[in-house]
């Protein structure tokens, strides 16, 4: 299995920046691709940002040009820099691993972090 374990998340006022970072570890053989969700109260979970272990990278449309997936493969460790933050950004935001365990692939989950943007 994957353990995925988030940090960075605060509170910030508008505009300002925030960045987040997620450890990967366990028993898997590899993983493909990584990435950040997230879910503010009473809504669904988005994804954010996705980045493959190949360095392809895709976006929601609403953080598009203000945020920046990256990751360190050597570290197994995924980083979402968040600039220009906004009152909407506010949410649990969750790292994502899509990872070989054995013969199979399968995703997992971090506990989440919150991140909080005042007006």
């Amino acid at each position: 299995q994957v353990q995925l374990v988030e940090s960075g998340g605060g509170l910030v006022q508008t505009g300002g920046s925030l960045r987040l970072s997620c450890a990967a570890s366990g028993t898997f053989s590899s993983i493909n691709a990584m990435g950040w969700y997230r879910q503010a109260p009473g809504k669904q979970r988005e994804l954010v940002a996705r980045i493959t272990s190949g360095g392809s990278t895709n976006y929601a449309d609403s953080v598009k040009g203000r945020f920046t997936v990256s990751r360190d493969n050597s570290k197994n460790t995924v980083y979402l820099q968040m600039d220009s933050l906004k009152p909407e950004d506010t949410a649990v935001y969750y790292c994502n691993a899509e990872a070989r365990v054995g013969y199979l692939r399968s995703n997992y989950w971090g506990q989440g972090t919150q991140v909080t943007v005042s007006s």
